[in-house]
């Protein structure tokens, strides 16, 4: 479902998939060729919620913001696994938020980063860029090889291609 919350209605280009399970209601932008996939919620009722081009958000997951105080900012290239929660936080271009993460307010990850699945950000942690982090409360394990990188934006890559064969299924095919 896809509606307006107090005046405000989710931006969504043509080009993106939004399986018609997931939940975006209010102040909610997506970038090109973005992705919400089943019963994923992305509530920008309380604060915005910005996912930039090429990102996906999977099966289950939560992006909410913290009212009065913090958006959710998600860049360009980002996975957001199954039953990630996202809340109130800024995940930079190229990240991997593994399966079950939870990333809490004002916690900020860098560039290039994998939180691995079933970590827990605590609220204002810095994650430095291309590092990976795991564990609760999740901890830096080691900085991340340009192979890491590569393996985040196949990820990323692979949801391009299930956004097209989705579009195609259901009769939305982008021109772009």
């Amino acid at each position: 479902m896809i509606r307006s919350y107090q005046g405000k209605s989710p931006i969504i280009p043509p080009s993106c998939y939004v399986d018609v399970s997931a939940q975006i209601i209010g102040d909610v932008t997506l970038g090109e060729h973005s992705s919400i996939w089943m019963n994923a919620v992305i509530r920008g009722d309380v604060h915005s919620i910005r996912i930039g081009a090429n990102s996906n958000v999977q099966d289950c997951s939560v992006l909410h913001g913290m009212r009065y105080r913090y958006p959710v900012i998600v860049g360009d290239w980002v996975t957001v696994g199954h039953n990630a929660t996202v809340h109130g936080c800024i995940v930079e271009d190229a990240c991997l938020i593994g399966m079950g993460v939870v990333i809490l307010n004002n916690a900020h990850i860098g560039e290039g980063s994998i939180i691995a699945a079933g970590a827990v950000i605590p609220e204002n942690t810095i994650v430095p860029p291309r590092t990976l982090w795991a564990g609760v409360p999740g901890k830096q394990r080691r900085e991340l090889s340009d192979a890491d990188r590569d393996t985040i934006l196949m990820y990323a890559k692979n949801y391009l291609d299930y956004t097209r064969i989705y579009l195609k299924e259901t009769g939305n095919v982008s021109t772009s």
